[in-house]
């Protein structure tokens, strides 16, 4: 109401509400593993889960903040997990982390389908690796 007033009398030459200005808040994102392959930096993301919508949809903006030879690539403990909040289908199922992917065009992998040559895969051998593929396999 006090604007409608001092556009009507102390700002009647001016213009009301007429512009809008984008703007952008900025944040950072700390990548949780980083590889140059083939002259591409690689930021590979390793999520066990998303935990909700504000979370997910950061890597988007990520995305679109990142240089031309740079790719977000997401490593899912669980790709079909359902995502938080998804809604249950007329099949039952949710959408899960790795419909989420291939939806938003993110290329990702599981432990099991990451490409050999990104990984130590004498790795796969040790008992500290075989009891945290376990542990996950358990929730």
């Amino acid at each position: 109401m006090w604007e409608a007033v001092l556009h009507e009398t102390l700002l009647n030459k001016w213009y009301h509400h007429a512009d809008k200005v984008s703007y952008i808040t900025e944040h950072t994102y700390e990548p949780d593993f980083v590889k140059e392959i083939n002259n591409k930096t690689i930021l590979l993301e390793a999520k066990g889960r998303f935990w909700d919508h504000a979370e997910y949809s950061k890597y988007l903006w990520v995305r679109k903040a990142l240089p031309e030879n740079t790719e977000l690539v997401f490593l899912f403990a669980n790709p079909a997990k359902p995502m938080p909040n998804s809604k249950r289908r007329k099949d039952g199922t949710k959408r899960s982390h790795s419909e989420w992917a291939d939806a938003h065009k993110f290329r990702w992998f599981s432990e099991e389908s990451i490409p050999d040559s990104w990984i130590n895969k004498k790795a796969r051998n040790t008992e500290e690796f075989k009891q945290s593929f376990e542990l996950k396999e358990q929730e």
